[in-house]
């Protein structure tokens, strides 16, 4: 009787086991996409980066004519033949959301707000928006307009959410087909007097379904009483990430790896790279050099109470520099809203090793361009290795990659062909804004 009982006990552990294991392999299966899965993308995709060059920002003897943001926006609402979805930090398009008297460099961004007031009442599409809760009544003027022409427009509460942190993505998919991503925010600023970075990707639906798909995790989180879920449903899942990228041939070009990644990590599905985890994969691969653009570099946090070191970012450039010889450097930006202390975070960046240079980059004002809040910056946020672009939305503080909302496109590209592929473009954005008169050593910023 009880060999018959130890019998019983044993094959019950024995199916107990089988049983969560099997259900273990399912959860790894469910989130590793599979060999038989394809991941080459055949679309005609067509790639393009784009940049604001703000006025009185000139260079000598360099001629890189990339399409500005605003030309970009402007084609994507005149593509759009059915919807358009926008994800924003918040709306200040029209110039008198900034100022009783608009500067006329606010003209561009009129015309955007126009051009999606015709597309919801002339051409009736179908445009959602979500935006971070408006902290002010001018960053709800816009979405309130478009609300009442018919746009389905959503803001979403990050506080209440996880704890901290704002949506800072800057996202157009129009169609399921095209779409944008970068450091412009929807802000005629930003299309006139801010140093932007961005891309723009038509004809591409296997991205733009996959775009999409971050965007329809801010829309399910902003509507009312919204909780993360845990795990995220299927719907949400993707097949590309920094293990299974798409391939794609971008501009009928050399074949291209690609995926997006994402923040914060509660808003990512277990299948979707994180955008920290993308930067670090970048840095840490075999890399000849590293250069990254960005309007912030911080080691800390900067808005939590109490801030806290965070050396993550930091501590991979250092080994990365002084481990394996590669070349850093890092363009940061200084403008009248730059915290004091960053001057001094890249210079002890650069202390470590004879492999890291730092700089800061400056946009010069004018006495009336001067007068226009929170502009006249390199708002850019980029990486590029000899192979890899990365083109973000996120200022590179703890706090983006903790409890912010953010993405980033990356671009795993090599041709044979003198600054053909994206990321040979991309460097050459970056040499000639390193080697330009607007650049100048952390040092003459520092109060020694």
């Amino acid at each position: 009787m009880d060999n018959y009982k130890l019998n019983i006990a044993v094959l019950l552990l024995a199916v107990v086991t089988t049983a969560s294991v099997f259900s273990a392999f399912l959860v790894i299966y469910r989130h590793s996409p599979s060999a038989s899965v394809n991941h080459t993308c055949n679309d005609p995709c067509r790639f393009s980066l784009i940049e604001t060059i703000p006025e009185n920002l000139t260079y000598n003897g360099t001629s890189l004519n990339h399409p500005s943001i605003y030309e970009s926006w402007m084609e994507l609402i005149s593509a759009a033949n059915e919807s358009i979805d926008i994800g924003a930090f918040y709306f200040t398009l029209q110039g008198k959301d900034v100022m009783e008297n608009p500067d006329p460099s606010a003209i561009n961004g009129d015309t955007v707000f126009n051009g999606l007031k015709d597309a919801l009442t002339k051409r009736k599409l179908k445009v959602r928006i979500v935006q971070s809760k408006p902290t002010g009544v001018s960053q709800g003027n816009d979405t309130a307009v478009l609300g009442q022409l018919g746009a389905d427009v959503r803001s979403i509460d990050f506080p209440k959410l996880v704890g901290a942190g704002i949506l800072h993505t800057k996202l157009w998919v129009i169609d399921n087909k095209h779409f944008y991503v970068g450091s412009a925010n929807l802000d005629w600023r930003s299309l006139a007097q801010v140093k932007e970075l961005g891309t723009v990707t038509y004809d591409c639906p296997c991205l733009a379904a996959d775009i999409a798909k971050i965007f329809e995790a801010y829309w399910a989180m902003s509507a009312p009483d919204a909780e993360i879920p845990s795990p995220w449903p299927d719907n949400y899942d993707t097949i590309y990430n920094n293990r299974t990228p798409a391939e794609v041939k971008l501009n009928g070009k050399d074949q291209a790896m690609v995926y997006l990644s994402s923040s914060p990590p509660q808003f990512c599905p277990a299948s979707r790279t994180t955008d920290i985890d993308a930067i670090l994969d970048i840095i840490n691969k075999p890399q000849k050099f590293i250069y990254i653009a960005v309007m912030d570099y911080f080691p800390t946090t900067l808005y939590l109470h109490p801030n806290r070191a965070w050396f993550v970012i930091d501590n991979a450039l250092r080994i990365a520099a002084y481990e394996r010889n590669v070349e850093v450097r890092v363009l940061g930006s200084w403008w009248n809203h730059t915290q004091h202390s960053m001057p001094y975070f890249l210079e002890s960046l650069k202390l470590y090793s004879r492999h890291i240079q730092v700089k800061l980059f400056k946009v010069p004002a004018s006495v009336k361009q001067a007068k226009i809040p929170y502009s006249r910056v390199n708002h850019n946020k980029y990486m590029v290795t000899e192979n890899v672009a990365y083109i973000g939305t996120s200022n590179w503080s703890g706090d983006y990659f903790i409890d912010t909302g953010g993405i980033g496109f990356i671009v795993n590209q090599t041709s044979n062909s003198a600054n053909s592929s994206i990321p040979q473009q991309l460097k050459a954005i970056f040499d000639r804004d390193w080697n330009s008169s607007y650049s100048h050593p952390v040092t003459d910023h520092m109060k020694i």
